[in-house]
Protein backbone atom coordinates (compact mmCIF):
# COMPACT_ATOMS: atom_id res chain seq x y z
CA UNK A 1 0.00 0.00 0.00
CA UNK A 2 0.72 3.20 -0.56
CA UNK A 3 1.75 5.86 2.16
CA UNK A 4 -1.50 7.97 2.01
CA UNK A 5 -3.49 4.32 2.04
CA UNK A 6 -2.08 3.01 5.12
CA UNK A 7 -3.53 2.81 8.50
CA UNK A 8 -7.43 2.67 9.46
CA UNK A 9 -9.61 2.08 6.19
CA UNK A 10 -12.29 4.90 6.29
CA UNK A 11 -16.02 4.53 7.72
CA UNK A 12 -17.68 4.86 4.77
CA UNK A 13 -15.88 2.21 3.29
CA UNK A 14 -17.87 0.08 5.87
CA UNK A 15 -21.16 1.79 5.80
CA UNK A 16 -21.65 2.29 2.05
CA UNK A 17 -24.59 -0.35 1.28
CA UNK A 18 -24.76 -2.32 -2.33
CA UNK A 19 -28.21 -2.97 -4.36
CA UNK A 20 -28.92 -6.63 -5.62
CA UNK A 21 -27.65 -6.56 -9.30
CA UNK A 22 -24.84 -3.81 -8.26
CA UNK A 23 -21.55 -4.12 -10.52
CA UNK A 24 -19.07 -4.04 -8.43
CA UNK A 25 -14.88 -4.73 -8.43
CA UNK A 26 -13.21 -7.09 -6.06
CA UNK A 27 -9.93 -5.05 -4.90
CA UNK A 28 -8.69 -6.90 -2.40
CA UNK A 29 -7.60 -4.94 1.14
CA UNK A 30 -4.41 -6.28 2.51
CA UNK A 31 -4.82 -4.80 6.03
CA UNK A 32 -8.61 -6.42 6.53
CA UNK A 33 -8.00 -10.64 6.58
CA UNK A 34 -11.46 -11.47 7.39
CA UNK A 35 -13.88 -12.47 4.52
CA UNK A 36 -10.75 -12.20 1.98
CA UNK A 37 -11.32 -13.74 -1.30
CA UNK A 38 -8.22 -15.38 -3.14
CA UNK A 39 -5.76 -13.24 -5.25
CA UNK A 40 -6.90 -14.93 -8.06
CA UNK A 41 -10.30 -12.35 -7.98
CA UNK A 42 -8.36 -9.03 -7.70
CA UNK A 43 -9.33 -6.51 -9.74
CA UNK A 44 -12.51 -8.51 -11.47
CA UNK A 45 -15.24 -7.18 -11.74
CA UNK A 46 -19.09 -8.95 -10.40
CA UNK A 47 -22.17 -8.70 -9.90
CA UNK A 48 -24.14 -8.33 -6.24
CA UNK A 49 -26.43 -11.89 -5.74
CA UNK A 50 -27.66 -11.17 -2.09
CA UNK A 51 -26.66 -9.89 1.25
CA UNK A 52 -25.31 -12.34 3.24
CA UNK A 53 -24.57 -11.19 6.96
CA UNK A 54 -22.43 -8.21 6.97
CA UNK A 55 -20.72 -10.04 3.62
CA UNK A 56 -21.83 -10.15 0.16
CA UNK A 57 -22.64 -13.17 -2.20
CA UNK A 58 -20.80 -11.85 -5.98
CA UNK A 59 -20.84 -13.27 -8.80
CA UNK A 60 -18.17 -13.45 -10.99
CA UNK A 61 -16.74 -15.07 -14.28
CA UNK A 62 -13.84 -17.43 -14.04
CA UNK A 63 -12.94 -18.47 -17.30
CA UNK A 64 -16.08 -20.15 -18.69
CA UNK A 65 -17.50 -20.95 -15.08
CA UNK A 66 -19.28 -18.39 -12.65
CA UNK A 67 -18.15 -18.31 -9.49
CA UNK A 68 -20.14 -17.25 -5.96
CA UNK A 69 -17.89 -15.46 -3.38
CA UNK A 70 -18.91 -14.55 -0.32
CA UNK A 71 -16.97 -11.12 1.17
CA UNK A 72 -17.04 -7.66 2.59
CA UNK A 73 -17.90 -4.33 1.98
CA UNK A 74 -13.54 -3.73 2.78
CA UNK A 75 -12.91 -5.61 -0.61
CA UNK A 76 -15.48 -3.94 -2.70
CA UNK A 77 -15.42 -0.58 -4.53
CA UNK A 78 -18.56 0.25 -6.91
CA UNK A 79 -18.00 0.06 -10.39
CA UNK A 80 -19.02 3.27 -12.26
CA UNK A 81 -17.88 2.59 -15.92
CA UNK A 82 -19.55 1.21 -18.64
Amino acid sequence: KGPRQKGKPKLTKFLYEYQIGASVIIKIDSAQQKSLPHRRFHGKIGTVIEKRGRGYVVKVAQGNAMREIITRTEHLEPYTGT
